[in-house]
């Protein structure tokens, strides 16, 4: 009886043209019956007794074939009460001898479900991190991040071989803070190890330990430990409250990492608005850390600019430290090999020197350019002097750059001038030892 007037009332809905409800709808039916009896076929379980009627029993009548005004109002009601149990709220009233029923989010007719991702927990149970999420926001928390471990702690009883230590504080939507610690219990030989985090859970959840952590502003405690693979196993082949098995499937075969993520329901806008502005959060902090980075690469940067310009520095500081020990090792040289005939490989240099000089003194070479480059110098100096009139308007960047290359070539001549120089006082010293040799030598043969 109960089957043919839940089909009736299938056939009466016909005209709402929604093939999704009616499927849902024969789906929680043969389940309703699957729990009223021992199955489609079997025996009825259900005693003569036992007539109140189940929650989905009353839901599916109240969606399908409601009796309370016996006219055409109750297809009226019939839609109103689907339109609340598809938003997941209000109540359906479907006779007038039965209560009403609720519609809540996790009602199975909810449209307002969806499937996300959460990271798997990694810690262990050894570790010991319990998280706290407190009513307070993360500037204040660290600000009274002693304050707190010092509450903790004599929460747990200011056992003295009892340390609470703060793992991280991360900022939550609504102004909240969670706050992860962990206690080290410290024995009498001077070990000491972590509190598994299931035992400090355990304690923290005790009643009158609940009343001492809502006066410190803790919302809510959550253990922070990985799940054993029954565990896993267990949560991903039963489906949430009010989550479609066939949603729930396609949300496991959809999982991007199935070994760093699990599937979780988001049921109605309240939790979809929840993850949002965790995701905002997260968002931030990973800005926040972006802008750290960034700031730390522009401070590298300018030490790297810093560093080169040392080392540049350095370069030249050692070119002239090489040049004044090639100074004194000429200078040593000298007075080494003072007294001494001039060897082969000294002849050598002497003509090679010599060779330099004579290039430095031609006309065509250094000496000639040198003298062309001043000659023309001193003519625009003089053209310019007797057209004083004409303007010309040259470049700022194009006259800097005319500067430094006059001032390099200025200090190239300078330098080779300056080396010539001490290459001739070179010479004459050599060419004086090498007299004053020969004087000796004849005045020991006279």
């Amino acid at each position: 009886g109960f089957t043919f007037s839940f089909l009736t009332a299938l056939i009466r809905l016909k005209h709402f043209q929604d093939a999704n409800f009616l499927k849902h709808c024969m789906t929680c039916h043969l389940t309703l019956l699957s729990h009223v009896s021992g199955g489609l076929f079997g025996q009825q379980t259900q005693q003569p007794g036992q007539t109140q009627p189940t929650q989905l029993y009353q839901q599916v009548t109240a969606l399908s074939a409601p009796t309370l005004l016996g006219d055409e109002r109750d297809s009226i009601l019939a839609k109103w009460n689907q339109l609340q149990a598809y938003w997941g709220t209000g109540k359906g009233y479907y006779g007038n001898n039965n209560p009403p029923v609720d519609f809540t989010l996790e009602n199975p007719f909810c449209r307002f479900k969806a499937v996300g991702y959460s990271c798997i927990p990694v810690s262990k149970d050894e570790d010991g991190l319990v998280a706290l999420v407190l009513n307070k926001k993360e500037a204040d928390v660290r600000t009274q991040q002693q304050q707190l471990v010092e509450s903790i702690h004599k929460v747990l009883g200011s056992n003295q071989t009892l340390t609470v230590n703060v793992e991280g504080v991360k900022a939550l939507p609504n102004d909240q803070t969670e706050v992860i610690v962990y206690v080290v219990e410290r024995s009498p030989n001077g070990t000491s190890k972590r509190i598994p985090a299931t035992t400090l859970f355990g304690y923290l959840e005790q009643a009158n330990i609940k009343v001492q952590l809502t006066q410190l502003g803790v919302a809510m405690s959550i253990t922070r430990t990985e799940l054993s693979p029954a565990q896993l196993k267990q949560l991903l082949q039963n489906a949430p409250a009010g989550v479609d098995p066939i949603i729930w499937e396609q949300a496991k075969v959809d999982n991007p990492d199935p070994e760093k993520l699990i599937p979780v329901p988001m049921v109605g806008f309240k939790e979809l608005l929840r993850r949002l502005q965790i995701q905002e959060q997260m968002t931030k902090q990973h800005q926040t850390r972006v802008d750290i980075i960034s700031n730390d690469i522009s401070e590298l940067q300018k030490n790297q600019a810093t560093t080169v310009a040392k080392i540049a520095q350095y370069k030249r500081k050692l070119m002239d430290l090489s040049h004044r020990v090639l100074q004194v090792l000429i200078k040593q040289e000298i007075q080494r090999k003072s007294g001494y005939a001039i060897q082969v490989d000294e002849e050598h240099l002497r003509v090679q020197l010599d060779t330099i000089q004579s290039e430095l003194n031609a006309p065509t070479q250094f000496k000639g350019r040198l003298n062309e480059l001043m000659s023309q110098i001193r003519m625009q100096n003089h053209f310019g002097a007797v057209r004083s009139e004409e303007r010309y308007n040259v470049d700022a960047d194009l006259l800097r750059e005319i500067k430094q290359h006059l001032k390099q070539q200025q200090e190239g001549l300078s330098h080779l001038i300056s080396v010539i120089k001490d290459d001739l006082e070179d010479i004459k010293l050599i060419e004086h030892g090498l007299s004053d040799s020969g004087h000796m030598r004849g005045g020991i043969l006279s």
